[in-house]
């Protein structure tokens, strides 16, 4: 098992309203021939009725509700309110004094694929021997024993998406996982979740090939890069289409492209783009190569210059995952502003706090904070409810499971975080943490505390992380 009990270096750095909906994927099936490849064995851990009583609940969906109950039955929430009914023989945890939020959700994780320790050995991020590496897929470099799923599960984190690096202007599909024990990857692929593509622009794919005398050099040919890749994978997607028409006769079946496969399926409105991107000229300029090909970008990352086209991104549905207040570590960062997230909720676009960092996965709570009162102290009308949105529903939104996680609604899968006080509270901590209802986190109890197979060989006896 990859956790004994259940369950730093960022590869990427080299007013109220959600905002509109980010451009729909289709209806996230994939492509017939992948619909068996890889394919999720995801399965909720058992669990049983259960009702937080009196707690101070953030639902993500609507206001903060003091008093509050969440009740959840059957791995699902069954009901948010005031003095709730519950099943005979449901656990009760007393919520008095206790805050209550979604699981936290991070869009851009390279947790598996550039796992601890950080030895070359497990540097699986970035096949970057190609500007154009759209066949690779990061799930088949997670390893599942990896020490920095138990950590950030202690931190409320439920879901994660892990994307390859920033090398390549094409870097390769993402994967949006379960935080639970599995020895595989498919037992934690999140079940139904559209697979994404990594794109990078700017510094870092002119940088590699540019220092290696090979296109690109320069960010022009950058952009003649993408264009010329979303050419031929038009050509590729028409052909594949036109054989489906004919009747679909295994012998003249046209030849599979595993590259040309992934970018199609973004044509197709299957596979979500989640592109890499500092500067709020080149984002403009990402959005009018999605317009000319007919496809949408669900999430610029690190957008440290969103506030530039906050609206922009709001016209278009495209959401931005930024750091709260990481910036000027190479040029095309240097532009940042602490209220940039803050700026971008204003302006009514989709607005995510996201990390790439192992370490800050652990603190998002903390983050969102600072970047709630940076808000706040330039003068913009902010409170908690929005700052939750960033770490909860708003991800959940750009990766498309927002009908499943995300927020405390009925019916959606019980993933929910107890904190001992204010989530907001540099001294607040997450005291318990259910996924799909079950338990899978208790920082009272060791023997509810993840601990995956490799940190067994590690620690000593008895010591848990």
């Amino acid at each position: 098992m990859a956790f004994a009990a259940l369950s730093a270096l960022p590869a990427c750095a080299g007013g109220g309203t959600q905002g509109p909906t980010p451009p729909a994927p289709g209806d996230g099936t994939p492509p017939a021939e992948q619909r068996t490849a890889f394919a999720s064995t995801y399965s909720p851990l058992s669990s049983r009725p259960t009702v937080i009583r009196g707690a101070t609940v953030m639902t993500a969906a609507g206001p903060t509700m003091p008093n509050a109950d969440v009740l959840m039955v059957d791995g699902r929430i069954e009901a948010v309110g005031v003095s709730l009914d519950a099943p005979a023989g449901a656990v009760e945890v007393d919520g008095a004094g206790k805050w209550v939020t979604p699981g936290i959700i991070d869009t851009h994780s390279h947790m598996g694929v550039y796992a601890a320790p950080g030895d070359n050995s497990l540097s699986d991020g970035n096949e970057s021997t190609a500007p154009n590496t759209a066949e690779v897929w990061a799930e088949h470099s997670v390893w599942t024993q990896d020490p920095q799923f138990a950590l950030a599960l202690a931190g409320g984190v439920t879901t994660f998406h892990v994307l390859p690096g920033s090398a390549n202007l094409f870097g390769g599909r993402g994967v949006t996982l379960r935080n639970v024990a599995s020895r595989t990857m498919q037992g934690m692929k999140f079940p139904g979740a559209p697979y994404t593509l990594k794109m990078a622009c700017g510094e870092n794919p002119k940088r590699v090939y540019g220092n290696r005398g090979r296109s690109p050099a320069t960010r022009m040919g950058n952009v003649a890069g993408y264009r010329s890749a979303w050419i031929a994978a038009a050509d590729y997607k028409r052909r594949r289409d036109q054989w489906i028409a004919d009747g679909a006769d295994p012998a003249d079946e046209p030849r599979r492209d595993l590259q040309n496969e992934t970018l199609a399926g973004v044509l197709a409105g299957d596979i979500r783009i989640q592109n890499h991107c500092y500067r709020g000229d080149e984002m403009a300029v990402m959005l009018d190569i999605a317009e000319e090909f007919g496809y949408g970008i669900a999430s610029f990352h690190h957008a440290v210059e969103a506030y530039k086209v906050r609206d922009r991104l709001a016209e278009t549905g495209t959401c931005a995952s930024m750091w709260a207040d990481w910036w000027g570590f190479k040029l095309e960062s240097y532009d940042g502003i602490r209220a940039n997230i803050a700026l971008v909720e204003e302006a009514g676009a989709c607005a995510i706090l996201h990390t790439d960092d192992s370490g800050r996965i652990q603190r998002m709570n903390v983050d969102a904070a600072v970047a709630l009162a940076a808000g706040i102290e330039a003068g913009i009308d902010l409170d908690r409810d929005d700052a939750i949105r960033w770490i909860t529903i708003n991800p959940a939104r750009a990766l498309g499971i927002e009908d499943e996680v995300g927020s405390l609604e009925e019916g959606k899968r019980a993933d929910v975080v107890v904190w001992s006080g204010d989530p907001f509270s540099i001294y607040s901590e997450a005291e318990r943490v259910f996924l799909d209802g079950a338990l899978v986190y208790d920082r009272a109890d060791p023997s509810v505390q993840p601990l995956s197979d490799f940190m067994l060989g590690v620690l000593p006896e008895g010591v848990t992380p």
